[in-house]
């Protein structure tokens, strides 16, 4: 994504902050995996969000009509032998030079910096709880402000959530954004569309994702999340992720998997029959997910609130399982009871962006969120009969279908970013046996 992506953002937030503030985001520290192995660095979402890097021991501090600076970065400095062994630096240098950065500094100076930028600033805005350490440094500063207020300069009097005004930035998509998350969902489909073919009784659950795995890294994208590769009963399981079971004929095969490009994340779901054929009972339980996920892709669009795809999904669900007879009663009492939730027992979507459950409120003063053009968000109902329900007939069990595509709203109405993924039964028939 290009510098200016960022400085764009940047200015929207100054904006919205006033001259009167400073903002401070510190970058993610890295993680230890075990003994002295550490994971591997995936910078935080917030700060890759304004600044574009990707280092770690790196602080991004924005002051709104400072004249000599606004934007600040506070980055390692150059370190030959330690670059030997872990990788290039950017430093301060290339913190301005790439980055975009009006000035930068070692991290190692940030204590004798970073006080006086806060000097004359009424409020500080910085997301308090995610990183402990680095709230008491913030604390700190502000504190030895007060302390020194006599000499005549006021400290930060009010410390306002960072993350409040920059989720809501997040929400929105740009430009640069969607085509990030239109490559994302590419690579995915393309990794769904491997699956598909790959898939065979008696190939283990672990084979099919190393199938996926392989179609994300030859396209340069990490997993957004570890994925789900679930037969048989092991569909029926909503965060199922051991992965390690034969995969049986007859069974029905649910594959949650998604990945990461450009730090955007992808979110698809497809169910399909091991042997490429669905069973009588597997359609029919099939089809009315998907027709709950039309019925609540049909809701997706500006002016409506964020829960009307969700109940576009329930009714769907809960007349199709009447009409199977899973279900007994009038549709409406039943979804008064929540009749449904046996069967489907989580929402229909979530936010969709760089992380793949993405910021963002999804109520506002107590009201759902009116959705606007610019939204992503995912569509996923689901259908989950585990073997041994009570009330339900033998030839129901073990079925599990959850049918996931992501959504980007538009002026018109929405984008499928995902469509191009086979869901319709008799296709997907068609390409397991071609």
């Amino acid at each position: 994504m290009h510098k200016d992506e960022f400085a764009r953002r940047r200015r929207q937030l100054m904006k919205m902050m006033g001259k009167g503030g400073i903002a401070i985001l510190p970058a993610v520290p890295e993680k230890t995996r075990n003994s002295d192995v550490i994971y591997r660095y995936r910078p935080d979402s917030d700060f890759f969000y304004l600044t574009g890097f990707s280092e770690p021991e790196a602080v991004a501090v924005l002051v709104p009509g400072r004249a000599q600076a606004e934007y600040v970065l506070f980055v390692r400095d150059r370190d030959p032998l330690r670059e030997t062994w872990d990788g290039r630096r950017a430093g301060p240098d290339g913190a301005t030079r790439d980055y975009g950065a009006d000035d930068a500094f070692p991290i190692g100076d940030i204590d004798d910096i970073l006080p006086g930028l806060m000097e004359n600033r009424s409020r500080v805005y910085y997301t308090m709880g995610l990183h402990q350490e680095f709230d008491h440094r913030v604390v700190g500063w502000v504190n030895t402000l007060k302390a020194q207020s006599r000499t005549g300069a006021p400290p930060p009097q009010e410390f306002v959530a960072l993350d409040h005004l920059l989720h809501d930035m997040r929400l929105f998509k740009s430009r640069a954004e969607l085509q990030a998350m239109r490559q994302s969902a590419s690579i995915a489909v393309a990794a769904h569309l491997r699956a598909m073919r790959f898939v065979r009784p008696g190939c283990k659950e672990y084979e099919v994702m190393a199938e996926m795995l392989h179609e994300f890294q030859r396209n340069n994208a990490d997993i957004a999340y570890h994925p789900i590769v679930g037969g048989g009963a092991n569909a029926c399981i909503l965060h199922y992720h051991e992965n390690t079971d034969i995969l049986k004929d007859g069974d029905l095969l649910l594959i949650d998997a998604g990945c990461e490009f450009d730090l955007y994340a992808s979110d698809i779901t497809r169910t399909f029959p091991v042997n490429g054929r669905f069973k009588p009972e597997q359609r029919a339980v099939y089809e009315v997910v998907l027709e709950a996920q039309q019925a609540a892709i049909a809701q997706t669009r500006p002016g409506n609130h964020w829960n009307e795809p969700h109940d576009a999904a329930v009714r769907t669900i809960t007349q199709g399982l009447v009409k199977l007879g899973i279900l007994k009663g009038r549709v409406p009492a039943l979804i008064k009871q929540g009749a449904y939730r046996k069967f489907f027992m989580h929402r229909t979507g979530h936010w969709l962006g760089m992380d793949v459950h993405d910021v963002g409120d999804y109520k506002v003063a107590e009201q759902w969120r009116v959705l606007e053009p610019g939204m992503a968000l995912t569509v996923e109902p689901g259908i989950y009969i585990p073997a041994g329900m009570r009330g339900v007939a033998k030839r129901w069990w073990n079925i599990g279908v959850r049918i996931e595509d992501d959504v980007v709203v538009t002026r018109e109405g929405n984008e499928v970013l995902t469509a191009a993924l086979a869901k319709d039964p008799d296709d997907i028939e068609r390409l397991m046996n071609a």
